[in-house]
Order: C-alpha cells, then sequence, then structure tokens
C-alpha cells in the first residue's frame, strides 16, 4: 500500500526557507510516497515548484466559529487517508488540526498526542530549522540539511549589471522600520564597493522604493527595485561576490545559496541564535539600535566573509 504523507508549513517566507531542506529529507525518507503539502497561498507555489510533493493544498484558516469551514475541511484532510504527518509549523492551529483526523494518523511534531513527539525544550531555544531537524529525527530522518535553492531558475540578465557585484537588501516589512540600517550607511558601504570595482545592486519591491533611492544617490549604484521576482533573489546570490542585507526574507533566501553574506539584527525585534541567517558563510551583527553599527564594522565582517569556505556539495 504506497504511503501517503502530508507536510504542514504555513509560512511565514523565512520560515518556509528553512522548512525547505526538512522537506527535501522527507522527500528522499519516502521516495515511493504521495506527498502532499499544507500551506498557505502565498507559498503554493513554492511547493509545487521544488519538486518534493505530488499535491499541494491550500489552508484558508477557518476560524474556530466557521463550523461549516471547519467540517468541509476535515472532509478534505480525511478524503486523502493520510497514513503519517508531519507538521512542521507547530502552532495551535497545526495542533488543533491534528483532532479533525480520523482516524489519527502518525503524527511527527510537537503536538500532545503525536505518535513521534518532540516535547524537548531544546526544539525552540535555538533555530526552527535546528527544530526541524530533532523532530525529524523522531521519525528516523537523520543528516537534515538546508536546501540551497538551485531549482529557483531564473533569467537575471540585466543590461546594468556586471560583475562583481554585491546584493544590498536594506529594507523590511514596513512594520518594523527598526529593522533597517540607515540608508545613510548604506550609501556610504556602496561607495567603498565601487571604489574596489564593486558594483553594489539594490533588490526590493514597493516597500523598498524610498530607502533603495536614497542609496541610489551614490553613482555606480544599480537599482532593481521593482524588477525581480522572487526566484531571481536566489539566481542573482549564486553569481554574487556576496550580499549586506537587514533581516528580513529574501537575505534568508541569499544566506541558503552559498553566497557569503551579512545580516544585520535589531536585539529589539530578533536574535541570531532564534532567528539568525543559516548557510556555511554567513556572519551577523546584532545592536538594539541598527545606527549603532558602523560602516567599518559591516565592512570588515564582510571581508572575513568573503574567507570563510565554501559549503560541501552534500550541503548545497
Amino acid at each position: 500500500m504506497q504511503e501517503r504523507i502530508l507536510v504542514i508549513k504555513l509560512g511565514a517566507l523565512g520560515d518556509f526557507i528553512y522548512a525547505l531542506g526538512p522537506m527535501r529529507s522527507i522527500r528522499a525518507h519516502h521516495p515511493d510516497a504521495k506527498i502532499t503539502l499544507l500551506t498557505t497561498a502565498p507559498f503554493a507555489q513554492l511547493g509545487r515548484d521544488c519538486g518534493y510533493f505530488d499535491e499541494v493544498l491550500i489552508d484558508k484558516k477557518p476560524k474556530w466559529h466557521q463550523p461549516g469551514a471547519l467540517v468541509a475541511f476535515a472532509r478534505t484532510l480525511n478524503a486523502r487517508q493520510f497514513t503519517r504527518v508531519y507538521d512542521l509549523q507547530n502552532n495551535d492551529r497545526t495542533a488543533f488540526y491534528m483532532r479533525l483526523f480520523s482516524p489519527r494518523p502518525e503524527w511527527v511534531g510537537a503536538a500532545r498526542g503525536a505518535s513521534h513527539r518532540n516535547a524537548s525544550p531544546e526544539r525552540t531555544r535555538g533555530h526552527a530549522f535546528h527544530g526541524h531537524a530533532q523532530t525529524l529525527w523522531q521519525a528516523d530522518i537523520e543528516n537534515v540539511r538546508l536546501d540551497d535553492l538551485s531549482w529557483m531558475g531564473a533569467d537575471t540578465a540585466q543590461p546594468e549589471l556586471r560583475s562583481p557585484y554585491v546584493l544590498f537588501v536594506a529594507g523590511s516589512s514596513p512594520q518594523h522600520p527598526y529593522k533597517r540600517w540607515p540608508a545613510s550607511s548604506y550609501r556610504e558601504l556602496a561607495r567603498r564597493f565601487i571604489a574596489t570595482g564593486v558594483q553594489p545592486v539594490l533588490l526590493g519591491g514597493p516597500a523598498e522604493a524610498q530607502v533603495n533611492a536614497e542609496i541610489a544617490q551614490q553613482d555606480g549604484v544599480l537599482d532593481l527595485t521593482g524588477k525581480t521576482k522572487l526566484y531571481d533573489i536566489a539566481a542573482l546570490a549564486r553569481s554574487a561576490q556576496g550580499a549586506i542585507c537587514n533581516d528580513t526574507g529574501p537575505g534568508h533566501m541569499i544566506a541558503v545559496t552559498g553566497t557569503p553574506l551579512v545580516m544585520l539584527f535589531c536585539t529589539k525585534a530578533s536574535t541570531v541564535l532564534k532567528h539568525g541567517p543559516q548557510g556555511a558563510r554567513v556572519l551577523t551583527l546584532e545592536a538594539v539600535n541598527l545606527d549603532e553599527i558602523s560602516v567599518d564594522s559591516v565592512w570588515d565582517s564582510y571581508q572575513a566573509a568573503l574567507r570563510l569556505p565554501p559549503p560541501l556539495s552534500a550541503d548545497r
């Protein structure tokens, strides 16, 4: 009888990126199974394109006071007769979802009642990626590695793009402006790169338009704001000399590609221990206020990141 596996990962972008390695390991552990991903709409295409799933279901997150929607959702799940569930979200919602199954399949996760439960406090003390690896170990899945996003193909041809270049991700979600290193600091850093023959390339969308416009006042900067899509970020990173980023989703995408990266962390928002970039060639700088981080310290950290050894082929 063919195994029928459900993997649950609902978001957000950085979290989803770090779950891709565990997802790949689940596929390798169940090569002949039919594997379904349950995720939210923003990440459905990632699930389809990565090659680890046979089917993608969209979780519309029915509310507790919507019994009809919950019953319909339960029917959708139970109709597929899953034999095992890997919960890579591990929150109250997915613990509730476990109760929707009848009969209940094997459940790999942190929820009470899981057949393969990771109840260790170590799961949440560090980074989510390492927590996933600990959880999968409960199901005899070992050697979980980062996914380097090599399956993200894209045409990154830009008429003004030249090598060597360095990527700047100077934005953050609009509701977290304190996670942004000052534009003036990025502009000074850009001047230093240009002086050494390295082209600074700015990435971002509409939310980054203003900060990137300030940085682009420095001659020699290539501003790609609004000109790249999600997969372009990984493709551009693979050919970049390196990257300087705030703590934001695109920065974490760059980190796993193996590109040298320095990420700047505001400790009011997050910590490197729990949310830092994962990868073989990443360094971080932390401060309560990011304007306390000097251009000199970022420049020196970047040079150090360049000297880090690339990831082994088995890790990529």
